[in-house]
């Protein structure tokens, strides 16, 4: 158990790894198996995965023990800041579409640097709270 070890607050990212590594298996089982089924599913895959932060988002909330008010605002404030993410990601792979990037980063490369760089950004907002 993580409280053995002293790490208790890997259990809610534990859970979203194995929940999308399952996820990541079963899409590339079915890619490779029925082809047929992976078109007509293709989509939805992934957007499991998605769903796996606003599992985390729920477990970490429920964790807390916040009350009725408590709650809304947490789940108002994540999912403004899910918005916030998603549509400045957007916004900046759009841009690096007409972009001259390096061959070697083209596609995942650059996305994971980018996704880097903004969570350090968004990391300013932690110290807002006071």
């Amino acid at each position: 158990s993580l409280e053995a070890i002293g790490a208790p607050y890997l259990h809610l990212i534990s859970y979203i790894v194995v929940i999308a590594s399952a996820v990541q298996l079963v899409e590339m089982f079915v890619k490779k198996f029925s082809p047929a089924l992976f078109r007509a599913l293709g989509i939805f895959l992934p957007l499991i995965t998605t769903n796996c932060a606003i599992l985390g988002l729920a477990l970490f909330q429920t964790s807390r023990e916040y009350n009725f008010f408590q709650s809304l605002v947490f789940a108002l404030g994540a999912g403004t800041g899910f918005t916030l993410a998603l549509g400045v990601m957007s916004g900046i792979r759009e841009e690096l579409d007409f972009a001259d990037v390096p061959k070697v980063i083209k596609g995942t490369g650059i996305a994971l640097m980018v996704a880097g760089i903004l969570s350090m950004a968004f990391m300013g907002f932690a110290g807002m709270g006071g």
